[in-house]
């Protein structure tokens, strides 16, 4: 741990532990998520850490599809453009926006399409290496860190909805608890209380079951479809549709960190070091949508999706650097599967491109 980090750790774990003094000795976990990733200036996404990265020598502790290659902007910004024309707008809004890899990629792929690009991140440490990154396209790019009462255009999130808290409950001998975090002396441990709480579906058998539940992200897509006045969103990310998702062997739960390009199960160590995330409920994002005036316009493989957006054509003549980069992106054993890509349209439903062909919408 370098001093830097050391401080980081304690000044954030100080905070916490107030958190859960002011909350009577017990938080639960999804706040103690929050502010373990989002606390203004200590927060593993609000300070300077590295984060995104190909390779762990760069001091980085993952890294995104934009990340790999430019292959994967260019080919969403097709499924953008259409969206666009579809929707009769021209502004794109990105939420968390990382490094800004995707932003220059549509922005360079788009071009005069767009008049305004919006990106929404509560990170001001990323928003630096945003504005950076995007410097050359000049007023077109904005920040903002809030959401306004209206927007039109299209809507873009890559792996963001797996770094928006969750609740933890744990099935114990028939009886259901919501897991918290305690203090301890110069750490923190989990404590599991009696609730109400439960999946959105039966899990089979009697067995002790860890997993998550989403009512953050749930409520962020509806205020999404609340102020899209006109226009669509597409998110990609890690996870299942609900049959898959609560699974009766799907015992621990998806919840991991992630540092070094390691995995890592301890979210109560080293706060503010390390990624805190968890798969996707697909099913919920859908439902949740749908109920608050969104129309579903697919739901795919992001290897099918990248292949309808005319992946393989865009990748001719690639370097075979390019080309391994981009097997990343497709093959099944690495992002190809697990991710998923889901979208939606506010007023008035078209075929988009990348659910044309393998569209999983019946499975959600």
């Amino acid at each position: 741990m370098n001093p830097q980090a050391g401080s980081v750790t304690s000044a954030l774990g100080a905070l916490i532990a107030q958190a859960i003094s002011r909350g009577g000795g017990w938080l639960p976990f999804d706040r103690f998520m929050a502010l373990a990733l989002y606390a203004p200036g200590l927060g593993y996404y609000s300070n300077a850490s590295r984060k995104f990265g190909a390779m762990p020598s760069s001091g980085s502790d993952f890294v995104t599809a934009p990340e790999l290659t430019p292959l994967f902007g260019r080919a969403l910004a097709r499924q953008l453009q259409q969206a666009l024309e579809a929707s009769g707008t021209d502004d794109v809004w990105e939420f968390g926006a990382g490094s800004g890899a995707l932003g220059e990629q549509l922005l360079g792929a788009l071009g005069d399409r767009v008049r305004a690009y919006t990106i929404v991140d509560l990170s001001g440490s990323l928003r630096e290496r945003q504005r950076n990154r995007l410097a050359g396209f000049g007023d077109k790019v904005r920040w903002v860190d809030e959401l306004p009462e209206q927007i039109r255009g299209v809507i873009v999130g890559n792996e963001v909805l797996d770094a928006m808290p969750v609740k933890l409950l744990q099935r114990r001998s028939g009886a259901w608890h919501e897991r918290g975090v305690v203090a301890t002396n110069g750490g923190f441990r989990f404590e599991d209380r009696a609730t109400d709480l439960r999946p959105p579906v039966e899990i089979e058998g009697t067995h002790d079951y860890l997993t998550e539940i989403h009512p953050q992200a749930r409520a962020f897509i509806r205020t999404l479809a609340d102020r899209l006045e006109a226009g669509a969103a597409f998110f990609l990310d890690y996870g299942f549709p609900e049959r898959e998702y609560w699974h009766a062997q799907r015992h621990m739960g998806t919840l991991m960190c992630h540092r070094g390009h390691l995995a890592d199960p301890d979210p109560l160590a080293d706060v503010g070091e390390k990624d805190i995330t968890a798969h996707v409920d697909f099913t919920g994002i859908a439902v949740a949508a749908q109920e608050s005036g969104l129309n579903l316009l697919g739901y795919t493989s992001q290897a099918h999706f990248l292949f309808n957006c005319g992946l393989l054509e865009l990748a001719g003549g690639a370097s075979p650097r390019e080309n391994a980069a981009m097997q990343k992106l497709v093959n099944e054993h690495e992002m190809g599967e697990l991710f998923k890509v889901i979208g939606f349209a506010k007023g008035g439903y078209w075929d988009a491109i990348g659910f044309a062909r393998g569209d999983r919408t019946d499975r959600l």
